[in-house]
């Protein structure tokens, strides 16, 4: 069996624009070009945030690119995708979303030792323009003690 290289997609702004609160791992339902795109590394979590609809928690904007090899069957590339959470926490998220400037960002796609498809995602509060300019300070900040301490 060949070596697997391990999928790991970040959502980068996730952390700038958001104060992440509460984090949860929850499995995709994919199909079957889907997840051979994944394996590719052919993903993006640029602009996708979840949604509650009929009770089942859902991912939307996610971008899975078409498979190479795949037919008239492929995949669409932004389709809403089913989030997989059992009962007590899809109940906790829809309560924490009920409230004010609350929501559920996904912040990261990874596959795990099974082969199964899994999104990290996190009930997240905005930030605004003056904690944004903190965080850059606290990065560059970091970034001249690592700095220092190399010499």
């Amino acid at each position: 069996m060949m070596q697997q290289t391990a999928i790991n997609i970040k959502n980068k702004r996730a952390t700038f624009d958001y104060e992440l609160l509460d984090i949860y791992t929850a499995g995709i339902v994919l199909t079957g070009t889907e997840i051979k795109s994944l394996r590719q590394g052919k993903a993006s979590l640029v602009d996708t945030y979840c949604f509650f609809e009929k009770g089942e928690l859902w991912v939307r904007n996610m971008n899975i690119s078409e498979y190479f090899y795949g037919t008239y069957n492929n995949h669409n590339a932004r389709r809403d995708r089913k989030l997989l959470l059992n009962k007590k926490e899809l109940q906790k998220l829809l309560r924490l979303t009920r409230e004010t400037g609350f929501t559920i960002i996904p912040v990261r796609l990874f596959i795990n030792e099974k082969g199964l498809a899994k999104l990290v995602i996190a009930v997240a509060k905005g930030k605004k323009e003056y904690d944004k300019r903190q965080s850059l300070k606290e990065k560059e900040d970091k970034r001249d003690m690592d700095r220092m301490f190399k010499k």
